[in-house]
C-alpha cells in the first residue's frame, strides 16, 4: 500500500509528466508550422513517449492501492523564437523532471516503500538518456549556429526518430527511441 504522502507525490509527477508531453506537443505544432518537420517530428515523439510514462505512474498507484488523480494541466507556451530557444526549454524541463523524480525516490527510501523505490529506477535511468538526448541537440545546434545548411539537415537527421514501445517493470509498456 502506499502512504497518503507518496500518493500524492506520485499523482503530482503523473500529472507533471502529462505537462511534458503537453508541452513537447506544442514545441512540435510550432516547428512543424514553420517547416521544421524533422524537428518537430523529434518532438511529436517525445510527447508521446511522455504519455507512456504517465501511463507507467498510473498503473503502478493503481497496483499498489491508490487512486490516479487526474489535475488540470496548464497551458504550455506555443512559439519559440529558434529550435535552439526550444531544445534549450526542453533540456531545462527535463533537468526540473530529474529533480522530482529524486525527490520521488527520497520519499519511497525514507518511506521504506521499497515496490515505489525500485519503480522509479526505471525513471531515474530514463532521464539519464532523456537530458543526454536534448543535451545532445541543443550542442549540435549550437555548433551549427546560423547556418542554414546545418539546421537543415540536422532537422533532417531527426527527421528518422520514431516511435516504439517496449517494457518498463510491472509490465508496463515504454516508449524507446527508434533509429
Amino acid at each position: 500500500m502506499l502512504s497518503k504522502k507518496m500518493e500524492a507525490q506520485l499523482n503530482d509527477q503523473l500529472n507533471f509528466e502529462l505537462y511534458s508531453s503537453y508541452l513537447y506537443l506544442s514545441m512540435s505544432a510550432d516547428f512543424k508550422a514553420k517547416a521544421f518537420n524533422g524537428f518537430g517530428n523529434w518532438m511529436q515523439v517525445q510527447a508521446q513517449e511522455e504519455l507512456v510514462h504517465v501511463m507507467g505512474y498510473h498503473y503502478h498507484i493503481l497496483s499498489r492501492g491508490g487512486k490516479p488523480v487526474m489535475k488540470k494541466i496548464d497551458a504550455p507556451e506555443t512559439s519559440w523564437d529558434s529550435p535552439l530557444s526550444a531544445f534549450s526549454e526542453a533540456l531545462k524541463h527535463e533537468m526540473i523532471v530529474t529533480s522530482r523524480i529524486n525527490a520521488l525516490v527520497k520519499l519511497a527510501v525514507e518511506e521504506s516503500d521499497f515496490a515505489s523505490s525500485n519503480f522509479l529506477q526505471w525513471y531515474v535511468s530514463e532521464q539519464v538518456e532523456e537530458e543526454a538526448n536534448a543535451s545532445e541537440i541543443v550542442n549540435q545546434l549550437k555548433m551549427v549556429g546560423d547556418s542554414k545548411q546545418g539546421v537543415f539537415m540536422l532537422d533532417r537527421e531527426l527527421s528518422a526518430r520514431t516511435f516504439s514501445m517496449s517494457l518498463i517493470p510491472g509490465g508496463m509498456p515504454a516508449a524507446t527511441q527508434g533509429a
